[in-house]
This record gives C-alpha cells, structure tokens and sequence, in this order.
C-alpha cells in the first residue's frame, strides 16, 4: 500500500477551480478508477451496517461497518492511508460507538514509539553516511557468480533487519545501492539479474524479517495489541527463537533458489567491488554503530530485562536527536514523514473498537459451527487457526491479520483449548507467507523505488506463498511442537 496522493488535473489552473463547487474539485482529482473503488467501499460498508443492525446491538453494526470501511480504504489507498486512520478516529469518537481511550490506545502502546524511532534511525544512517558504508560492505559479500550475488544480497538484507526496525526504511536505504551496485556488474536496466537483484533485496529485506519482533508492522501490531488487550509481552528472544530458523533463515535460502530459478542470467561481468582498502569509519559512523550495536543486545536479552523493544529504541532516538551527538540533522525531527505512524495507530484503534464492542467474540462463534474445532485435536486447531489468519490477509492485508485477529485470541483460545500464546502465534505463520503484492506494503513501496513490473513480483510471491504452504509451515508446526508450543 502506497500514501496516494491525490493531485489536481495539470490543465486545471488555481484559478479556473476557484468558481467551482468545493465538491467538484476534490472528485475532480481521483481518477475513474478509484471513483469506482470509494463507492464499492462506501456503499459496501453502509450495507454491512444496515444488514447487521437487526441482528448487532447499534455499537457492533456501526464497528462492523467501520472494520469493511476503514480495511477496504487501507487495502486499495484510494486515499492516503493515514486520512483513513484520522476519519476512522473522528467517526469514532464523535458518534461514540467506542471510548477514547479505546480508539486512541495506540499512541500508548511501545509499537507506535519504535516506529517513530525506527525514523529518527533511518535518518541519522543516512547522516552518518552509513547507507554508502553499506554499499562498499555489500560489493564485499557479493560472490563471483549469479548465486552468490544473490546470495550476498540476501544475507546483507537480512542481516540488516536486525538493526534498522521499518521495512520501508530498510528498503529505502537497499534497492538504490543493489541497483547502483547491479549496474557496475554488467547487469543493464531490464535485464534478468538487476530484476534478481533488486527482488532479492526486496523480498530478504521484508519477508524474513516478519519473523524478527521490531523489525516490521505485522509483528509489532500484533505484540503491541497483545499487551493492550491482554497484558501479554511477547518476548524478542521467545519470538525469534520460535519464528526465525524456519519462516526466517530457511525462508530465505529458498528465496534464493526461487529467484535464481524464475530470473535466470549469466554470472557477472564486471566486480562491484571498490579497488584499494575501505576508508576507515568516522567518528559518527562508529558512534551511531555503537548506539545500534546496544539497541541489538538489549532487544536480544529483554527477557531478562523486561524492556519492550519499543521503549529500547526510542531511547536510542532521543540520543540521535540530542543535538550535541551530532548524530542527525538539525531540523530532522520536523522533517520526519509521521504517515506512516497514524496508519498504524489507526489498525491498533480499530482492533481495540473491535475488542471493546464485543464484535470479535460475536465473530468467532459465527465461525465456529464451520470450522469444526476440537479441543482434542491441537494439530487440527493450529492449521484452522492459521487458514482464517491467511484468508483475513487476502481479504485486507498483512497489517490486517493481527488488527482483525488478536481482538479474537481470548475466545479463541477458550473455543480450541490452545493457550492463548500459540493462537497468537499462528497468525506469524499467515502474515509471513505473502500471497499478492498488495498486501504487503513495503513490497509495493519496493516496486516504485526499483521499477519493478507487478508480473515479476507477483511470481515470486506465488512462488513462496505455495513453498512456505506446503514446506515451511509442516516445518515449523513440528519445531512448535519441539519447543511445546503444540
């Protein structure tokens, strides 16, 4: 999902609008195609809440109504997705289907704060000149062979998401230095192995960090309503160990194979490497190192200390932006983009709504005559558990999952007899495995940054998605059951 920005026609002057109807400019500026979209959500939205308000107490119709508004403008950005967010919030509060409190309970929550911190992070990496130390670093990784560039590229990527906690801003800072990089190998615009190359960054960036706690959105919405809704913290230790050998590390050897496979080419002709020794750090290069080097330990140790990864790192930006570090711009906070913050405070406050009206609860006894849960048979639960977790992600997005699910986890739990804990943990195994495009964000942020055609995309995730189905969650399910999870 992309911020659509929504601008006036170019023959369409200040002044020829100026006479028209307030109306009639905003609907001037969406195309045909999203004039279709805004009215299939709109009247969609308003028949869910006239079809359920005999069956719905008033609070639960208006949520429901809200749940297909708000996911449906979110999932095709007919609008930027914080307007939705900032709507969602008015309606709420002015027609008070929910309490404040409850609507604004994700500017509390730790997920809220590391992704502002994951800002300020991203911006002094790019002060400190450490995304072009990144470049020399990855020419360095690079093999000699088609593989092994991939392969470099990946492990790069990868590594990097233990560090940088926004996958946006990991791709952001990856797809400029892999293209410029894929230049200097021989690999031309258009050809196989720049495709290869900026997917690898991509997909490695995004898809194996879903099993990392800071690194993404899916996973910090998840833990951040955990804790709202109840008192549960997740661990960054407990959820790696659990998460990363198979959806994670496993994952990403078969992206390598997969995208070698779809976008073959020969090895490269040129080296991307520097001639002569790196230049040594700087004094801000090893400063900020430093300062990410202790965010990484005490994410990797906060079960013994019992600090969320959040207030881990917003520690760490407030050092950043102390100005006598030296280790951001002067005007970097007012520079900073805070979109992408109020779309995610807007998933938390509908997951809240959702969980505070009741509608979860009545969600799951809808489905549980259909999905023929057994409290006898945990394997069975799991698998169930995880398709409804995957259909809600085809139906809105990876957000999506633990904003709609997690409101549900206690009833579910009682409904399946799993703890509470494993029937959170089953939506990783759905939001980690990406069916389209669309629903990840930082895949369609990847295409716009790297040029990448919707096909080329397209094909790897189908790919994966169908691997990780049939492989990876067999895997993982029976390494649950090692750690006794199931």
């Amino acid at each position: 999902m992309t911020d659509t920005t929504l601008s006036p026609k170019s023959d369409a002057s200040p002044a020829s609008r100026s006479n028209a109807p307030a109306t009639q400019v905003a609907l001037s500026t969406f195309s045909a195609a999203q004039k279709v979209q805004l009215s299939i959500i709109i009247v969609a939205s308003a028949g869910v809440g006239l079809l359920t308000a005999s069956a719905l107490t008033p609070s639960m119709a208006a949520a429901c109504a809200l749940v297909v508004f708000c996911i449906g403008m979110w999932a095709t950005a007919v609008v930027p997705l914080h307007w939705t967010s900032l709507l969602f919030f008015l309606i709420v509060v002015v027609f008070q289907i929910a309490p404040a409190q409850t609507v604004f309970s994700g500017f509390g929550s730790s997920t809220f704060w590391l992704l502002f911190a994951s800002l300020v992070l991203n911006a002094s990496i790019r002060f400190t000149g450490l995304d072009q130390r990144a470049a020399v670093l990855i020419a360095r990784l690079l093999g000699s062979s088609y593989r092994g560039v991939l392969g470099g590229v990946i492990v790069f990527a990868l590594a990097l998401s233990f560090v940088i906690p926004s996958a946006i801003g990991r791709i952001v800072i990856m797809v400029p230095i892999i293209i410029t990089l894929a230049g200097r190998m021989g690999y031309g615009e258009g050809s196989n192995g720049r495709t290869g190359m900026v997917l690898a960054a991509s997909f490695a960036t995004f898809m194996p960090a879903l099993t990392i706690l800071p690194a993404n959105v899916p996973n910090l919405i998840l833990s951040s309503m955990a804790e709202t809704l109840y008192g549960h913290q997740i661990s960054y230790a407990d959820y790696l160990l659990l998460h990363f050998p198979i959806l994670g590390a496993l994952k990403a050897v078969l992206m390598l194979f997969v995208i070698a496979w779809l976008f073959p080419d020969q090895d490269p002709t040129h080296s991307a490497k520097t001639d002569g020794p790196a230049a040594p750090l700087s004094g801000h290069e090893r400063h900020l190192l430093a300062v990410l080097a202790l965010c990484l330990g005490l994410w990797l140790t906060d079960s013994i200390h019992h600090v969320s990864p959040g207030w881990v790192a917003m520690g760490a930006a407030i050092y950043c932006l102390l100005p006598q570090t030296n280790l951001a711009a002067k005007d970097c906070f007012e520079k900073l983009n805070y979109a992408s913050l109020f779309f995610v405070v807007g998933f938390i406050g509908l997951g809240s709504v959702i969980s505070e009206t009741g509608l979860g609860e009545v969600f799951v006894h809808s489905i549980s005559a259909y999905a023929s849960f057994d409290q006898s048979a945990q394997l069975w639960n799991v698998s169930v558990l995880t398709g409804i977790s995957s259909l809600v992600a085809l139906v809105t997005n990876l957000p999506g999952v633990p904003a709609v699910m997690t409101p549900m986890a206690q009833d579910l739990a009682a409904l399946t007899g799993l703890p509470l804990s494993t029937v959170l943990m089953t939506q990783v195994l759905a939001f980690s495995n990406v069916f389209l495009p669309y629903q990840a964000p930082p895949l369609v942020a990847a295409m716009q940054i790297g040029n990448l055609t919707i096909g080329a995309v397209t094909k790897v995730c189908l790919t994966l998605f169908f691997l990780g189905a049939f492989i990876l969650w067999p895997l993982d399910l029976l390494w649950w059951h090692l750690l006794g999870l199931v």
